[in-house]
């Protein structure tokens, strides 16, 4: 007879030395060792010196102007691809001490090379405008800069005297402790306790295993890890706050010092993103809830609760597939299959990506939680982090990061250093086409009225999550915004009531508030990214509006789709949406979202 012991095993977190090396991420194709990453950094201390070679001389086009250009290039490629392997090996394992220094020491660098080159814009908008432009337009190695130049002078009344971009770069390091503190103490030092699973067994509590515990169809499992998860941020919420009250005011800050009337407006114009574009999506999506109200409404009769709680928010209500288990390589193919339309260049870099080791699989302890692609590094392909729990779910995150990793490695291939980081306000486009591409193919191939239902839930769920939900951090953020800007200080329990008055608002009044969800404002690490969940609901009315336009199969429509993915920042980002078919001045897109929910839930209950 077995003991007690061995009755009550705990299933833990695996070690990263437990994983087979086919599901880490080979971060040899940045450097082959620590040496190699000490070699590049030494190089660009050792260099940094030169940039006093050319300040004040900006003013010879010809010769000096474009030399400096060119090693601040170099020094960019470097830094970059230092913070790269600083930032993955530290997010493998979060307990290694060396690479928390990597990362610190990267962040010294960036904010010591920022100091030395805040000359540089300054003195660009100094030079003679006519003088500049007809240079460039006269010399063909040089035309590719006249988007640099349009951009540097569309800022020019926020461009302040090289002596206070200076001070504001060396500031760098002092204004993002708030996100590394909270950071640090979310992935590494806080602890969720242990419950006991639907089989009876004692399961630790992680970040991935909060999320997959969202979906089980074991109303009292769901319950117990919610509440046990929520714990530590009810009881640190006191320092939750002050963190992001020092983010918040370190936005509002630059802000100010730059002239601008607000951080919204600061953070936007990095993009030429006017604020009635965030406006209208407010309101846009305030004006078509019914979807939402419906949504949950329905949930709650086809669970058959009694209430409905934010921990019922996922679980699926059709009875198929909740307990299907996807296999990570089965996956693969999956994703591939679903995005054929795109064509061989496309597949062809995919394929790259999947048998390279670009992705890092699974969850370890220490890891960083969550999901992400890392983006455009000149000269390096993307990598993608995942925390795998063979869940449905971890499909689409795979295809919505993937969506991210080949817009990245499109750009990098497409176009020149500084142009090779697409806007913000783009990114979130090819993430969450990829999953509409992901959810046709899937309900393409379902066998059974019950698969298409669950399927069709899918979507359900992804637009209550990538838009409504989005939209609803949104709101949050620019009334605290707002609130920092009046001069208040936001306490707990503000933040508490206001964070609960707004989920109420978007679910509806089926939705009973817990009190742990009114502390989910302290566990959103976007909080801290100054504007950017917006984007998210952007970026999903976008790629809606563009499958649409690729399902109608004319070639030329894919193309532009992919020049889409290939142009980074070389124009504006609403200019690059334009010329792929996609107008964000227009509220039509955004209510387009809520009219096909609406259809979706008219043939979910046809179905049902």
């Amino acid at each position: 007879m077995k003991n007690n012991l061995e009755d009550k095993k705990i299933n833990s977190v695996p070690l990263r030395a437990d994983i087979e090396e086919k599901f880490k991420w080979n971060i040899s194709d940045i450097y082959n060792s620590d040496d190699e990453w000490e070699k590049d950094f030494k190089w660009v201390q050792d260099n940094l010196h030169k940039y006093k070679n050319y300040e004040g001389k900006l003013s010879n086009i010809e010769t000096t102007l474009f030399e400096c250009l060119n090693f601040d290039t170099e020094i960019g490629i470097k830094l970059e691809r230092l913070y790269l392997y600083a930032m993955l090996s530290r997010d493998s394992d979060l307990s290694i001490s060396i690479y928390q220094s990597f990362d610190d020491r990267i962040k010294n660098l960036y904010s010591q090379v920022l100091t030395h080159s805040a000359f540089i814009k300054p003195e660009i908008i100094k030079i003679n405008k006519q003088k500049l432009f007809s240079f460039i337009t006269t010399n063909d190695e040089f035309k590719f800069f006249r988007h640099f130049f349009d951009e540097i002078f569309r800022t020019e009344e926020h461009t302040l005297s090289d002596k206070e971009e200076a001070i504001l770069a060396a500031a760098t390091e002092i204004t993002s402790i708030p996100y590394d503190a909270f950071s640090m103490f979310t992935n590494s030092d806080l602890s969720f306790g242990n419950v006991t699973d639907e089989n009876g067994d004692e399961v630790e509590i992680s970040h991935g295993r909060f999320y997959a515990a969202l979906y089980s169809s074991d109303k009292n499992y769901r319950e117990r890890v919610y509440k046990s998860y929520y714990k530590p941020f009810k009881e640190y919420s006191k320092t939750f706050s002050v963190l992001l009250n020092g983010n918040l005011k370190a936005s509002v800050f630059n802000a100010k010092i730059r002239n601008y009337k607000s951080a919204r407006e600061s953070s936007l114009s990095s993009n030429n993103i006017s604020i009635s574009i965030y406006d209208n999506l407010i309101k846009s999506v305030s004006e078509n809830l019914s979807p939402m109200h419906r949504w949950a409404s329905l949930k709650k009769r086809i669970l058959k609760l009694d209430e409905l709680h934010p921990y019922d928010a996922y679980v699926s209500i059709t009875s198929i597939k909740e307990n299907k288990k996807y296999d990570y390589e089965e996956s693969l193919k999956i994703v591939y299959d679903s995005l054929k339309i795109l064509g061989d260049e496309y597949l062809e870099s995919l394929k790259k990506a999947f048998n390279n080791r670009w992705i890092d699989v699974h969850e370890t302890k220490s890891k960083k939680s969550g999901a992400y692609s890392s983006g455009t590094t000149f000269g390096v392909h993307p990598y993608v982090l995942l925390n795998w729990k063979n869940l449905l779910n971890d499909v689409f995150t795979l295809s919505h990061e993937m969506g991210h990793n080949i817009h990245s490695y499109f750009t990098g291939k497409n176009q020149p250093y500084i142009y090779a980081n697409y806007s913000i306000f783009l990114a979130e486009v090819a993430s969450t086409f990829n999953e509409s591409l992901l959810l046709d193919h899937l309900i393409s191939i379902s066998s059974s009225k019950d698969e298409k239902l669950f399927l069709l839930e899918r979507y359900l769920n992804n637009a209550t999550a990538t838009f409504y939900r989005q939209t609803m951090f949104a709101e949050f953020e620019k009334i605290i915004y707002e609130k920092i800007e009046s001069g208040e200080f936001l306490t707990s329990d503000n933040l508490r009531l206001l964070y609960k008055s707004l989920f109420q608002k978007y679910w509806g009044p089926e939705m009973i508030v817990d009190e742990e969800e009114e502390f989910t404002w302290a566990r959103i690490p976007h909080f801290y990214y100054n504007f950017y969940v917006y984007q998210y609901a952007t970026g999903f009315a976008a790629s809606e509006a563009l499958v649409q336009k690729i399902k109608n199969g004319k070639s030329s429509d894919i193309q532009a789709y992919l020049n889409f993915l290939k142009a980074g920042s070389s124009n504006y980002p609403l200019n690059i949406l334009s010329d792929a078919g996609v107008d964000m001045n227009s509220s039509e897109p955004i209510i387009a979202v809520a009219n096909k929910m609406n259809l979706v839930l008219d043939e979910f209950e046809k179905l049902i």
